[in-house]
């Protein structure tokens, strides 16, 4: 018997469902509030969640991440009344089972909930998974966790995959993890920097030549993708791959043949094939700078990691690992950190991600050697002025350019702060979707904002995205 909790304000819509789950023989909590309904998540173990987008009290979309940090976290069947591609996009990445568009039938509701139900019955019977390594790849925040999922089911299998991720995010880890975590395993490692191929030389440095192909080929010379044989082949950047070369490497990715410059024969090579970019391939399709047969050949699994302004929960275990590594590198002690230090890490949004992170711990730990406490004085002064910057801008928000004359006391500063910036957001808020046509996506690229922190700003405001 399942336990299924359906957190939905419209009672009518709550009746429908628990009769349904009823009617399977599982048993049914409904709740009408986000508060409500999370409460009863943390505080009893379920299996299904139906989980409306608009609320009284939060979006669904918001709670989503929290549901899913849960262990063994229910699955979670989004509804809403709302259609809207960017937010089942938002839902389907955050880890929903599924997203539905209200009204919807009892039959249309039935078929998610009865294969979500099937899954989880599968996955329970499953042997446990055997412990993965993946050395220096930190974070548990639930982006991460899809993430190592995706890696998990990956690994133990042939199939190629994609690495999608802002430079700085760890794509060549995960790239290394899956081919430490599968059967070739202690076989060639490869690396393909596309963006460092000579475009003169590119087919020679892949495909390898013989002796006399051009000039200066004074002997023969194996290609990377021999090179790879029996291991992993990674091309890192792979959107930088030129068109030309695209066409050629398809067919080897589809052969696992290929003629060297020269050679008037094949050869072989048993390669796994594991691709990262950090542009955006569809887009590149779009404009013809990509082959779509090719994408569609990289993308048997895809893995998009996260930018690191998007799992700041993570940050303080990434300090924590690099600073234990970087201590044992110079020889310096263990060192304890003011909690400013920390604050002024997660305030910052990290442009260049994990990597700039380790480089901000490595010049923090260099600064203070002799010192026993890191503090934010430590960290690189480009960061620091970066929050200066930001927090200066932010309390100069907050001062309106007239005060309104009143026979009433003044209100506290701090009242009469928060009612300016309320005011202020409001007005950004409504030049911002003006601006953006109503566009979620552009609105979000404009403001910098994540598409759930808009959307509760949207709700607080009570601003409709079509005006």
């Amino acid at each position: 018997m399942a336990q299924v909790m359906i957190i939905d304000d419209d009672a009518t819509m709550c009746d429908m469902l628990s009769s349904m789950v009823h009617r399977l023989g599982h048993e049914a909590s409904s709740a009408v509030t986000v508060r409500d309904g999370l409460k009863q998540i943390f505080s009893k173990s379920f299996d299904i969640v139906f989980l409306d987008i608009r609320l009284p009290d939060g979006s669904g979309l918001d709670v989503l991440p929290r549901i899913r940090e849960i262990p063994s976290p229910p699955e979670v069947i989004i509804m809403t009344g709302y259609g809207d591609p960017d937010g089942a996009e938002l839902a389907i990445k955050n880890g929903a089972w599924d997203y539905i568009e209200k009204p919807s039938s009892i039959k249309e509701m039935m078929l998610p909930f009865m294969r979500a139900l099937q899954y989880r019955e599968e996955k329970r019977a499953r042997k446990p998974a055997v412990a993965l390594k993946w050395e220096g790849i930190i974070g548990a925040s639930p982006r991460m966790r899809q993430c190592f999922d995706i890696l998990a089911q990956s690994a133990n299998s042939d199939a190629s995959v994609l690495i999608n991720g802002e430079t700085g995010t760890g794509k060549e880890l995960f790239a290394r993890a899956i081919h430490e975590n599968s059967p070739r395993a202690g076989k060639n490692f490869v690396v393909v920097d596309c963006t460092a191929l000579p475009k003169t030389l590119v087919e020679s440095t892949l495909f390898g030549y013989e002796k006399g192909a051009f000039t200066g080929a004074d002997k023969d010379q194996d290609g990377l993708v021999r090179q790879a044989h029996g291991g992993t082949l990674f091309l890192d950047e792979v959107g930088e791959l030129p068109l030309v070369i695209q066409k050629a490497f398809l067919r080897v990715l589809q052969e696992h043949r290929f003629r060297p410059v020269g050679s008037k024969k094949e050869l072989e090579s048993d390669f796994r094939l594991v691709a990262a970019t950090n542009r955006n391939l569809d887009e590149m399709v779009q404009l013809r700078h990509f082959r779509r047969d090719l994408l569609f050949r990289l993308q048997t699994f895809v893995i998009d990691l996260p930018p690191l302004r998007e799992r700041k929960e993570d940050i303080r275990e990434l300090v924590m690992y690099h600073m234990a590594k970087l201590s044992e590198r110079y020889g310096i002690g263990t060192k304890g950190f003011a909690p400013e230090f920390l604050d002024s890490l997660v305030a910052y949004e990290w442009p260049g991600n994990v990597r700039e992170l380790v480089n901000a711990v490595e010049r923090a730990l260099t600064m203070a050697r002799h010192e026993p406490t890191l503090f934010a004085k430590h960290l690189p002064t480009h960061i620091r002025i970066s929050l200066a910057r930001a927090a200066v801008t932010k309390e100069n928000t907050t001062v309106p350019k007239e005060t309104p004359v009143s026979a009433n006391p003044l209100p506290t500063l701090k009242t009469f702060r928060d009612s300016a910036l309320q005011e202020s957001e409001r007005q950004y808020l409504e030049d911002l979707m003006s601006i953006a046509g109503s566009n979620i996506k552009e609105a979000c690229r404009i403001s910098g904002l994540s598409r759930p922190r808009l959307y509760a700003l949207m709700k607080k405001y009570r601003i409709s995205r079509y005006g």
